[in-house]
C-alpha cells in the first residue's frame, strides 16, 4: 500500500517505508524490551526507515492504580532504555520513536517520547502534554505535563527533525485534541505520530467497546484529513490485570494503524496480534492534497482568539 506526504525533510528519497509496532507487555521489563528489539530488527530487515513503538512499551501500563512504588520504574534520559534504543538505531541505521517513563528529578516524572536518528543520536524528545485522569488511567498521579516551552523557547508542540523528515510526535491522550495536531502541522510536521496505550474496561458491553474504538480511530483520521498529513498510531495489545485487584483490568484493543493525508487506511492491525505494520509513504502527496484542499490557507486566524480561553462567556 502507498501513503503520501510532503517532502521537506533532510532526505532526498521520495518514498519512505514506515513501521508501527504493536506488542504485548508483561511484568518483566527486560523481556518487554527484548520483544521490542526483536520486532524492530524484523522491521529493519524489511527495509523500514522509520519504526514507531507504542506508549510505555518497556513495562505494563501501570496507571490502572495509584501506587508510589511504581515510581521506581522511572529512569532518566539518557538511561537504560534510551541507551538500548540508541544502540539499536545506530546498528540498524533506522529512525526509532520510543517511549519511556522519565524521571526528570525528584518528584517530577514525565511520559516521554524519544526519537533516535539513524546514526544513533537523539534527535529530540516530546513530553506528553495532555494527561488523563480517568478510571483505569490515573496518569495525573504519575506524570507532570510536558513543558509549554523548551529548546530555546520553542513551543511544546514542535516537530523533531530527523534524517527521514520532520516528525510531529505526540502521545496517546494528545490524540483527542485537534489543537495539538494543528500546531504540529503549522510548525512543518510531515507526519503525525501517536504512540498509544488504550483499551477497554473488560466489563463494558460490546456496543460500548465498538463505539470507543471507532471514536479513537475516527478522531485520528480526522487529524490526518484536517492537516493533510499521514498518521502513524501504534497501540499495545493484550489484557493487563489491575495490580490493586479493584477492577478486572484493561484489554488493550490493538488496532494500530497508518493512514494517509486524506484519512485513508494504508494498513491496520487486528485486536490481538503482536505485529509489525508496514506502509510506504510518498512524501509529495501532502503538497498535492494541500493544493486542492487548502485548509491552512483559508483559516480565519483573525477570528480564533477565543480558542485559548477555557470557556467562552
Amino acid at each position: 500500500m502507498t501513503d503520501q506526504a510532503e517532502h521537506t525533510g533532510n532526505t532526498n528519497t521520495r518514498m519512505l517505508k514506515v513501521a508501527a509496532i504493536q506488542q504485548q507487555c508483561g511484568d518483566d521489563k527486560d523481556q518487554n524490551l527484548d520483544t521490542t528489539e526483536r520486532l524492530v530488527r524484523h522491521a529493519a530487515s524489511d527495509g523500514h526507515q522509520l519504526v514507531v513503538l507504542q506508549e510505555l512499551h518497556a513495562t505494563r501500563y501501570f496507571c490502572q492504580t495509584e501506587d508510589t512504588r511504581v515510581f521506581d520504574l522511572a529512569e532518566p534520559v539518557p538511561g537504560p532504555t534510551t541507551k538500548r534504543l540508541e544502540a539499536l538505531a545506530k546498528e540498524l541505521e533506522v529512525v526509532i520513536v520510543g517511549s519511556v517513563f522519565e524521571r526528570r528529578m525528584n518528584g517530577v516524572y514525565h511520559n516521554t517520547a524519544v526519537v533516535f536518528d539513524s546514526d544513533g543520536t537523539m534527535a529530540g524528545m516530546y513530553r506528553k502534554m495532555h494527561i488523563p485522569d480517568d478510571p483505569g488511567f490515573y496518569e495525573k498521579f504519575y506524570f507532570t505535563p510536558g513543558d509549554a516551552t523548551f529548546n530555546n523557547g520553542d513551543s511544546g508542540f514542535t516537530p523533531i527533525d530527523t534524517s527521514v523528515g520532520r516528525l510531529g510526535v505526540l502521545v496517546c491522550w494528545d490524540q483527542w485534541y485537534p489543537e495539538a495536531a494543528r500546531l504540529m502541522a503549522l510548525a512543518g510536521a510531515e507526519l503525525l505520530i501517536y504512540p498509544t496505550a488504550i483499551g477497554w474496561d473488560v466489563t463494558d458491553d460490546p456496543d460500548e467497546q465498538a463505539r470507543q474504538l471507532e471514536a479513537w480511530v475516527t478522531v485520528q483520521r480526522g487529524h490526518a484529513v484536517a492537516n493533510n498529513l499521514p498518521v502513524i498510531a501504534p497501540n499495545r495489545t493484550g489484557t493487563e490485570p489491575d495490580p490493586s485487584g479493584a477492577t478486572d483490568g484493561i484489554r488493550f484493543w490493538g488496532n494500530s494503524f497508518i493512514c494517509g493525508p486524506q484519512g485513508e487506511f494504508l494498513t491496520r492491525a487486528d485486536e490481538s496480534s503482536e505485529t509489525v505494520l508496514s506502509a510506504t509513504i510518498d512524501r509529495h502527496r501532502s503538497e498535492s492534497i494541500r493544493r486542492i484542499w487548502p485548509y491552512l490557507r483559508d483559516r480565519r486566524i483573525d477570528a480564533y482568539g477565543d480558542i485559548t480561553k477555557r470557556v467562552r462567556d
